[in-house]
């Protein structure tokens, strides 16, 4: 099942991504911001049982840019992100979205892998981009009326 997510999947959100090398690791104080921001966020997780992961996003105009997925350890490569991005592609053509980007570590290539499934193409590089190790970010963008 996948919802909006609620103030009380905070602490199984922050578990979740410290468990997860490769998603945004961002303070308590920045996902509490999540429910309360002046940006307009969305927030979606998925659930059997227990939830096992979750979206980030947030609309910029006309434009959405994909923070933070992540995906408990124990679940991955069982299409939990491929659900995921694919009800954030419907409230994207919902919400009359034109585009959606987003930036991910050069070595991350499951993710690379995903997105680029799913339609995003490469536009560019940010040299140096992240800490710990340094590290370059590419740059995907897809057009939300692409398949």
């Amino acid at each position: 099942m996948i919802r909006p997510a609620t103030p009380a999947d905070l602490p199984t959100l922050r578990r979740i991504e410290a468990h997860s090398a490769t998603a945004a690791h961002w303070s308590d104080q920045e996902y509490q911001r999540l429910f309360t921001s002046e940006l307009f966020r969305l927030v979606l997780v998925i659930e059997e049982e227990t939830l096992l992961g979750f979206l980030v996003a947030h609309r910029i105009g006309p434009e959405w840019e994909l923070e933070n997925i992540a995906i408990e350890p124990s679940a991955r490569r069982r299409g939990l992100a491929t659900a995921l991005l694919s009800r954030f592609f419907e409230v994207l053509r919902q919400q009359k979205a034109e585009s959606v980007f987003l930036e991910v570590r050069a070595s991350n290539a499951a993710a690379r892998a995903l997105y680029e499934k799913h339609g995003f193409a490469e536009t560019g590089r940010r040299r140096d981009y992240y800490d710990h190790p340094t590290e370059d970010a590419v740059l995907y963008r897809k057009s939300v009326g692409s398949p």
